[in-house]
């Protein structure tokens, strides 16, 4: 099944929900980052809700969630967009921790309970809108319900999952979110709680072949599901050799050419997909040269 989202309302508008399916952009950032289980679990959550966030934006918008716990996996840090375009990393991506039960890894142990998640949007505003709440229990999703109710007042219903193969691939992954808006009868809400008591994990769902619009008509049983938008996701990075190069230039010219001494080149890697980039000597000592000549022009000016 290929990655896609959709979004869509029940209950005459009532009710808002959002179901994707992302094992493919797991996968594709557990093979990046070489995660192990806990921390492909871990990783793929808060990429799943990024996706599903993200649709919400507009234009060029953007939305980091960052979750910084006390656990070993340190901080955790995904950014998506409003086109289905996710890309994320985790500090420590070699974490894996015993089961809890058979079957359902221990995000929670991995993430800590001590700490907070961070929702950052950039509106292209001059200050980005910042939310952020305690973690409840580290398992994410339950902390991003904590979040709908508290900073953005939309009592919510989060679920994330990710199975992870017997090769640590990802084997299957996805969500949903379901929010309440204002005027929703209290039958609906009643029915919704039933619905989403009665219904598999997510990802169990997912690994079975079940797609979001089902997934959707599931949670959102007899309150008429209306698709609204279908998107395909997909994990994306904006870096690139030019922009890493503009950072390396960044560094000054002595750190260059204390770089160009101790190593006789440079690799950068992206933290958020794990691109390494490597200039040669002749690119270190040309970026050395354009430093010289801007010094000089400076000097001349002020002159």
């Amino acid at each position: 099944m290929s990655d896609y989202c959709i979004r869509g309302t029940g209950a005459g508008g009532g009710i808002r929900i959002w179901v994707a399916t992302t094992t493919n952009l797991c996968e594709e950032a557990r093979r990046r980052h070489d995660t192990y289980p806990t921390a492909s679990a871990a990783l793929g959550r808060l990429l799943t809700a990024g996706v599903m966030m993200g649709l919400n934006l507009k234009g060029e918008d953007i939305l980091t969630l960052r979750v910084l716990g006390d656990g070993p996996l340190g901080a955790i840090v995904v950014v998506a967009n409003a086109l289905g375009e996710v890309r994320g990393y985790v500090e420590n991506p070699h974490v894996h921790l015993p089961s809890i039960t058979p079957g359902k890894l221990n995000v929670g142990g991995a993430v800590g309970k001590e700490g907070f998640l961070y929702v950052v949007k950039d509106l292209g505003m001059k200050e980005p809108y910042t939310g952020s709440v305690p973690l409840v229990s580290g398992e994410i999703g339950e902390d991003l319900t904590r979040y709908f109710a508290e900073s953005e007042q939309t009592p919510s219903a989060v679920a994330l999952g990710v199975l992870v193969n017997p090769d640590n691939t990802v084997k299957a992954a996805g969500g949903y979110i379901v929010q309440l808006m204002p005027g929703v009868s209290d039958e609906d809400i009643t029915q919704l709680e039933k619905n989403i008591a009665s219904v598999l994990p997510v990802s169990q769902m997912i690994d079975e072949g079940i797609t979001p619009e089902e997934i959707g008509a599931k949670v959102l049983a007899g309150m008429d599901l209306q698709v609204l938008e279908k998107q395909p996701v997909s994990f994306q990075c904006k870096c690139s050799r030019e922009r890493v190069q503009h950072i390396l230039q960044g560094i000054g010219r002595e750190e260059l050419c204390a770089l160009l001494e101790d190593q006789g080149c440079g690799e950068l890697t992206c933290h958020f997909c794990g691109e390494k980039y490597l200039f040669s000597e002749a690119e270190l000592k040309e970026m050395i040269d354009e430093a010289d000549r801007e010094r000089k022009e400076k000097e001349e000016k002020e002159e």
